[in-house]
Order: structure tokens, then C-alpha cells, then sequence
């Protein structure tokens, strides 16, 4: 059941309704307000909404109301006191609470919007080039990935509670969300950097990013020196080929001017199709930076057909992220009309395993084992989720081919050290999980592998199309020999399409779906979301495994999962989807505005780099605002009263903003609009966002202590289980860490085969060619 409104509650239960849950929409009577969100051109409910909403049904009056909770497997809502009531009413309900700072916390209940929930995660103050003010992620990217978060906790949890565990009392916070998906581990990068001086703008930029061709844009993504290398190649720069400053991000951020120049003359002599074919020759991720329009057209998702039509035929949107046994997904069922359920829905209380109740509180997944042969971070990420939530994963890299985030932490360790355990991308996302490494590439490391999948549930990857079958792995081959198993494959493009076989980055997915799009100043470039795409993308796979598992519970076989990168972007994206097939309307970025709230943007205060955030969503907090400036005469121009009298006038309300921050700190202007009841916020530093008041209060950040990086507070899970103190367990592994206990407990080689591996260099505990 879903209670509450809002991107975030729907796209929660939409995965569970795309997965054949049957889940009830309760509006108030006049019907949820995003039904008149951009409403089609034939007056009926908006895109957005019939999106989020198909095949649920709705309840706007209730009279057996306790008796439909009663029989609920999940609750989302975003109101304590109805997670409360569910909780009462059964001990089995897994109850989730989805709100901007958490429910706890001197910040919970707070006036909050999409602005400053990003204001207080630390991502906004980190985004943008310093000789602009900061800009905010566009598109509503963190409602969509906290509803992602949402669904895959209550998934575990309603998992345990159908076998006869307890229920759950789950606290989602989106600001919590947002400072993993949005900040990319800052305030750890500058922990294991010895806390350096916080002096100066944050705001620094990615180069190579998003650039001007002939034709348009085009973005690339260097993530290591070989592509960097590659990138000067092909713009005919051998020249540079060996400029140790340039070949650094911190050196062309030096050289931003001088590089900049350098690629843009060569981009703009060719136009974006000659360059995005071109760089698909040398392997450098790249791709078109396209609008709504752009994604339509794009020969790979036509191919793939990865765009459904609305039932009634009224506009087009993406399918769900995820193919489960190669099987295409059900078409979507038409949305209901407000209330169209009242009176019908009956849920008689179903026969509930009785609750057992442990000594200790049992973590949802405890039982389950995954293989984890994931890189950098999307899926990391994926499978990290799953370890807090009690799997058994483990890790599995190569002394000859380490997992590619740990390169990170050879800009961050001094000389000498062990650099590869120094990165915040590998520490962050691979807490609680064991570590191993084999060499696949040899008949000793996959027979290995093959021996630890049959003691597996799932497997999940994220290489491109082409490496597990070069290896002789291939999902027919794994699942012939371990019909049980789940392989979860994580390609960036999908397994098949014109992009099948390239590689791309979170990066490269904002570019081709629109997200980079929307995020920017007007009068800039499109920019990277930098961020949420590979947290997003590691949501999708684990609730699709998920998923996988319930269906195995029911057929007794595993399958094929397939969750590429790039479709879960396109959720993501869905609203800039909908507007221009359903509306003819191209969103585009607006620095810090929206559509939906006036005035909004960030405003320079009296101090030297800090910021408010100020957000206006309704007339009632035009009102608020007004009183909290002490009805200046121009705030009180009858013109200002209606939103839209407020749209046209934006200009003129930011100049008097700018003044009146001008005058106050951050802070303080903040704490005043607070009281007033408007969404305000002094812009977090994301380097020091452990010692945020809201995070520290609930205990977001929990202290770690790595044997190499050092003890060090990292990030743990963006919600909180009222039966689970804190998430992380275990540091992440050290490079093979966990060779013996594996190979030994789980195989049942000797001490003696073991010492034979590593003298074969088959596993090891560093990294080969040092």
C-alpha cells in the first residue's frame, strides 16, 4: 500500500508493480496532486503520474481501511504515525518511511525540497566550475534513486517477514540518499588525505566532461591513464603523450584554460556523430549528449526496444530496467482514475508463517551467498546493499587485474604505501564483504570460480558483453553446470544493440539519457550528474535479483538477470521522457530553478563561499517567505501571489534574494527561513559531511576500521531498520584477504594447494607488476 504522494513513495511501489506485486494507491479524495502535473494535452492526468502509477489500483475512501493494512505485505508512506498504525496492526508488515532528512534528528520534519535536501547531502556545493555559482543536480534525479533504495530494503525485509521473521520498521532518508549518490565519498577522500585545509571554492571541474562539436555536444569519461592516452591519440595530440600534469585530473584542473582549448578545437571541426564513432574505435566511453528527443531517436535503445507505449497509446516511456530469463517485460496496465478501487479491494489476512523470534535480530539475507565479480562502483554498489543486508558476498578481483576503483587510492596514499587499499570508491561500497582474488584468465582460477558458484545463490558482473564468454563463462555454460544459480549481468548497454560490446561509465549514461541535459546553468553546457547513475544502477540489480530470488523460492531454478546501466538511467530520466512525448516539451537545464517552484535557486551570503538554498514550491510559503523578510514592498506586488506571476518574475525575486543573503550568513538566513516554514539550507561541505548535525544524530556515518587505510567514519545504508543498530560489520577486504578461509571452508583445499596457488600466481595478496 502506498501512502503519501511524491516521485520518491511511487517509483518505490511501481518496482514492486512492474515486478506483479498488487499494490494500492490511497489518494485523498480529490485525488493525489501529481495527477495535475503537466496533464495531457486532452485534460486527463499527467504522464508523470500514469508513469509511476500503472497497474496499481486506487483507494480514496477506505471504510475496511485497518483490515487492507492488516493484509499488506508493505507499507510505503511518508507519514511516522500510519508506519506506526501499520506496525501495530501486524507484526509481519514491513513499514517504510520515505522523507526528505529521515524521520529522527534535529532535522527531521524540517521544510524541505528537492534543492535543499541536495543543499544539506553536501552534493550541491561540489558541482559546477568555480567561476560559477554551484549548481544542483537537475531533473529530480534523488527522488527517483530514494524510491530505488526504498523498494530494495523492503523487498529484503518483506523477503524475511513471508518466512516467518518479524516485520520491519524502515526510516529512508533522501539526504542520506544523496550524500552517497551525490558527493562520490568526499568527506572519506579527505579523511584518508590527512584532513587538508577546507580553504577556497569546493567546486571543482571534470575535464574531459561535456564539450561543443560541430553539431552539438559530445561527452567523454577518462576514468584511467590508458583512455586519457587513447583520448590524445584521436585528437591527433601524441605530442602530449607523456605530460605527467596533464595526464592527472588535478593537472588538467591546473591547465583547465590551456586544456580545454586544446580538445574543443578539435571537437568543434567535427560534428558529434563523426566523434562519438571515433571514439568507440579507440574504446573511449563517449557518447552524445542527447535531450529528451535525442534519446527517442538513438539507434541502440530503437534496437532494443526499450521504449513502451502508455496503454492508451498517449505517450512513450521506458520499460522497466531489467530482463529476467532474456523474457521481455509485461506491458504496462492502464493507471486507475482517482478512487476507481474504493469499495473493491478486498484483501482478506492472508495465512502468515508464524513469527519466530531470535536471541539476535536475523538480518534479511542472512543464508543467502553472492559471488561478486563487480568493478568500480555500479556494481559494488549493488552488491554492497545486499551484504548490509546480510548475504554472504564475496568479492572476487585478480592480482593481474584488480578491481578498478582501488586505483583511486593511488592519488591518495603517500610513497611506499599500499595504495590500492586507499581508495574511498573500494572501501565505501565494499564493506561486509569477504575478498578473494583469482586469475580467470587461467583453467586454475575459473575451475575455482566454478567450484564457489555451486555454493552460491547468485553471481553478479558488470564487464562489458564480451568477457565472461571470452573467459569460457558465459551464463548457458555456468547455469548448465549450477541450475540454481541467479547470474546477474550488469553490461553498461545491455547485451545486445549497436552497443553491446562498448564501455561506458556512469558518465557516459548521463550524456546518453538525458541527464546531463538537465543539470547545468542556462547559459552553460550540459554537465555530469557526477554520481547517481552507479548507485541507481547497483538499486536496480539488487532489487531485480531480488526479485530472481522470490521467483526461484516459487520454481525452484535460477535465471538470467539482466540490469544494464543505461536502462536504469532512463527510469531515472522518465520525466524529461514523458514531457516530450506527451507533451511536445524539451526540459532543459536551468541552473538552480525548476518548474515547479518560484523563487529557487542559491544565493552568495555574507561570507565569502557560502550559499543559501531557497526553494518556494507553494503560495502558502510565498506567504511564509514574505514574513520572514518582513513584507519588504516588493515581495508583497500582487503579481507575486500565483506561482506563475512568480515564474515570469524570477529575475527581479532573485536580485532582492541576493541582497538580503547578502546581508546574513548562510546560516542564520537558513535558520530564519526555517522557522517561517520555507525550505532553506546553508550549503553542507561535502568533506565534512560526518559531522553534519543530522547524520551524526542517526548515526549515518559509522566508524571503520580498515588494517591499512586506517579508522576512518564511512557512509553506511540511506535507512535505517528499527531492529538493526548499524550496517557495517567489516571493513572492506584487504586485496585477497579472505583466500584461505574461502578456498578452505567453502572447497575444501589444504593448506598445501593454497600455497601452491599463490606460488603459480593463480591468487595472491598484491598486485602483479608492482
Amino acid at each position: 500500500m502506498e501512502f503519501g504522494s511524491g516521485i520518491a513513495i511511487d517509483y518505490a511501489g511501481k518496482l514492486f508493480t512492474d515486478a506483479g506485486a498488487d499494490v494500492i494507491k490511497f489518494e485523498p479524495p480529490g485525488g493525489d496532486p501529481l495527477r495535475r502535473w503537466r496533464v495531457l494535452p486532452d485534460g486527463s492526468e499527467g504522464a508523470l503520474f500514469r508513469f509511476l502509477c500503472h497497474g496499481k489500483r486506487s483507494v480514496t475512501t477506505a471504510g475496511n481501511f485497518d483490515n487492507l493494512i492488516a493484509a499488506a505485505d508493505i507499507v510505503f508512506t511518508d507519514d511516522v504515525e500510519i508506519a506506526a498504525q501499520a506496525r501495530r496492526l501486524s507484526d509481519s508488515i514491513v513499514a517504510t518511511v520515505i522523507s526528505p532528512f529521515g524521520s529522527t534528528g534535529p532535522y527531521a520534519g524540517r521544510p524541505a525540497a528537492d534543492l535543499t535536501i541536495q543543499a544539506e547531502s553536501g552534493s550541491l556545493a561540489s558541482r559546477h566550475h568555480p567561476d560559477w555559482p554551484p549548481c544542483m543536480i537537475g531533473g529530480r534525479t534523488g527522488a527517483w534513486v530514494t524510491g530505488a533504495y526504498a523498494a530494495v530494503a523492503s523487498a529484503a525485509a518483506c523477503r524475511k517477514a513471508r518466512a516467518g521473521g518479524a516485520g520491519e520498521l524502515i526510516d529512508v532518508s533522501a539526504a542520506e540518499v544523496m550524500n552517497i549518490a551525490g558527493t562520490v565519498y568526499m568527506d572519506l577522500t579527505d579523511r584518508l588525505r590527512g584532513r587538508p585545509s577546507t580553504a577556497g571554492p569546493i567546486r571543482i571541474p571534470e575535464t574531459p566532461e561535456v564539450h561543443p562539436t560541430a553539431d552539438g555536444w559530445v561527452g567523454f569519461t577518462t576514468n584511467s591513464r590508458q583512455q586519457f592516452d587513447d583520448l590524445l591519440s584521436m585528437i591527433d595530440r601524441a605530442d602530449l603523450l607523456g605530460d605527467e600534469v596533464l595526464a592527472t585530473a588535478a593537472g588538467r584542473r591546473s591547465r583547465f584554460d590551456e586544456w580545454t582549448a586544446i580538445l574543443e578545437t578539435w571537437t568543434k571541426s567535427r560534428t558529434t556523430a563523426e566523434i562519438v564513432d571515433l571514439a568507440a574505435a579507440y574504446r573511449i566511453p563517449s557518447s552524445a549528449v542527447n535531450d529528451a528527443a535525442g534519446c527517442l531517436s538513438n539507434a541502440h535503445f530503437k534496437e532494443r526496444q526499450v521504449f513502451v507505449s502508455d496503454p492508451t497509446g498517449s505517450f512513450v516511456m521506458p520499460r522497466r530496467p531489467y530482463r529476467l530469463g532474456g523474457a521481455a517485460a509485461p506491458a504496462p496496465r492502464p493507471c486507475p482514475a482517482a478512487g476507481a478501487d474504493s469499495g473493491k479491494v478486498e484483501w482478506s489476512a492472508r495465512e502468515r508463517t508464524p513469527v519466530t523470534r531470535d536471541k539476535a535480530p536475523r538480518l534479511p539475507l542472512q543464508g543467502i551467498r553472492i559471488i561478486d565479480m563487480t568493478t568500480w562502483w555500479a556494481g559494488p554498489s549493488g552488491t554492497g546493499i545486499l551484504a548490509a543486508l546480510g548475504a554472504e558476498v564475496i568479492h572476487v578481483e585478480a592480482i593481474q587485474r584488480i578491481d578498478g576503483a582501488r586505483a583511486v587510492g593511488g592519488a591518495i596514499s603517500g610513497p611506499g604505501a599500499d595504495w590500492w587499499e586507499f581508495s574511498p570508491q573500494f572501501l565505501a561500497p565494499n564493506a561486509n564483504k569477504l575478498g578473494i582474488t583469482l586469475d580467470l584468465s587461467r583453467e586454475g582460477g575459473r575451475d575455482l570460480l566454478l567450484k564457489l558458484l555451486g555454493e552460491a545463490d547468485g553471481v553478479f558482473e558488470n564487464f562489458s558483453r564480451r568477457v565472461l564468454p571470452n573467459l569460457g563463462l558465459d551464463e548457458e555454460y555456468l547455469r548448465s553446470l549450477h541450475p540454481h544459480l541467479i547470474v546477474v549481468r550488469m553490461p553498461g548497454f545491455g547485451l545486445d544493440g549497436p552497443l553491446r560490446d562498448a564501455v561506458g561509465f556512469a558518465q557516459t549514461m548521463e550524456q546518453m539519457t538525458g541527464l546531463a541535459w538537465l543539470t547545468g546553468h542556462t547559459a552553460d553546457r550540459p554537465h555530469n550528474q557526477r554520481g547517481p547513475c552507479d548507485p541507481s544502477a547497483g538499486c536496480h540489480a539488487a532489487f531485480a535479483f531480488l526479485v530472481a530470488l522470490a521467483e526461484r523460492d516459487h520454481e525452484g531454478r535460477g535465471m538470467l538477470v539482466e540490469a544494464p546501466m543505461v536502462e536504469s538511467a532512463l527510469n531515472v530520466a522518465a520525466e524529461s521522457l514523458l514531457a516530450w512525448t506527451a507533451n511536445g516539451e524539451i526540459l532543459a537545464r536551468q541552473g538552480n530553478r525548476c518548474p515547479w517552484a518560484a523563487p529557487q535557486n542559491v544565493y552568495q551570503s555574507r561570507d565569502e563561499e557560502t550559499w543559501l538554498a531557497v526553494s518556494v514550491e507553494t503560495d502558502e510559503q510565498w506567504a511564509s517567505l514574505v514574513r520572514a523578510l518582513d513584507a519588504p514592498v516588493w515581495a508583497t506586488s500582487s503579481e507575486l501571489v500565483t506561482a506563475e506571476g512568480r515564474q515570469v518574475n524570477h529575475a527581479r525575486i532573485d536580485e532582492a534574494l541576493s541582497a538580503w543573503a547578502g546581508e546574513h550568513t548562510a546560516a542564520d538566513a537558513a535558520l530564519r527561513l526555517i522557522s517561517f516554514g520555507v525550505p532553506a539550507a546553508e550549503l553542507a561541505d561535502p568533506r565534512r559531511s560526518s559531522e553534519h548535525p543530522q547524520f551524526a544524530e542517526r548515526s549515518f556515518f559509522e566508524s571503520v576500521d580498515h588494517p591499512v587505510a586506517g579508522k576512518h567514519p564511512m557512509p553506511g545504508m540511506p535507512f535505517r531498520f528499527a531492529s538493526v543498530d548499524g550496517w557495517i560489520r567489516s571493513p572492506a577486504p584487504t586485496l585477497g584477504r579472505d583466500n584461505n578461509s574461502v578456498l578452505s571452508s567453502l572447497i575444501g583445499l589444504s593448506a598445501e594447494e593454497i600455497e601452491a596457488l599463490e606460488r603459480e600466481s593463480i591468487i595472491g595478496t598484491r598486485p602483479a607488476g608492482l
